[in-house]
């Protein structure tokens, strides 16, 4: 059976082109069948309100911006949402670490280079100021032309057993052993530490209006499309979910 809009049909033909477009959806077809009957509702729509012709999206846009009224957020509504969602406007706990990166060498066993490693390390503990200096001329890692400093980084952006040592530090400390991960050995030393913190609300606010927004767009967009279904004379569709 054919599909018509208010007695417009869409095409096996259309569908099929239109699902390339919607191969992410849990029914590509369905989704394109969708959009398709969605886009000539609105256009339809457009021609009622004599939208001037012009290219299909541009249109549905001007369309839009007829028909839509959006009041954008104040202040009393951003700082609503911001208080009753503490958990969204936090920076997440950083650390500063500088590391010494040893890694197998040609003709040196795995047991020399962690004896290189523990030596470097033991130099380190009994003069910690050479840090840099011993970084730039033992560093595997690119970083040791910095002095082994990987600037802050928070959880999760490094591997687990190079995250959990460089917490564990307080400010400015040395890791007491080698750290093992599947990059090598690493003599590690922390920098600066913090927990996670509050984002202001005069920080958050811009953010906050630019979402609530948004939101308040998309749901004005799906009730008046919702508007249109239900006005229209649909035959021969009937979504996925309804079957």
């Amino acid at each position: 059976m054919s599909i018509t809009v208010n007695g417009t049909a869409i095409t096996a033909a259309m569908i099929e082109e239109e699902i390339a477009h919607h191969q992410d959806a849990a029914d590509p077809r369905d989704a394109a069948t969708q959009n398709l009957i969605v886009r000539e509702l609105l256009l339809q729509r457009a021609n009622e309100l004599g939208v001037p012709a012009g290219e299909d999206d541009q249109r549905i846009g001007q369309l839009f911006d007829q028909e839509l009224s959006i009041t954008p957020a104040d202040e009393a509504a951003c700082r609503e949402f911001y208080d009753h969602n503490p958990e969204s406007f936090k920076r997440g706990e950083q650390v500063e670490a500088s590391h010494i990166l040893f890694t197998p060498e040609e003709g040196l066993a795995g047991s020399l280079v962690r004896a290189k490693a523990e030596g470097v390390l033991e130099e380190l503990k009994l003069n910690p100021h050479r840090f840099g200096e011993l970084a730039r001329e033992h560093s595997a890692c690119p970083s040791g032309r910095q002095g082994g400093d990987l600037g802050a980084f928070g959880r999760g952006q490094m591997v687990p057993e190079f995250e959990q040592a460089a917490f564990s530090l307080g400010d400015n400390e040395l890791y007491d052993g080698l750290v093992e991960t599947q990059f090598g050995l690493h003599i590690i030393r922390s920098g600066k530490k913090s927990t996670g913190e509050a984002v202001s609300f005069d920080e958050a606010k811009e953010r906050i209006g630019q979402f609530l927004n948004s939101m308040a767009s998309q749901r004005a967009v799906h009730e008046y499309i919702s508007g249109l279904f239900a006005k229209a004379d649909i035959q021969g569709y009937q979504p996925a979910a309804q079957q």
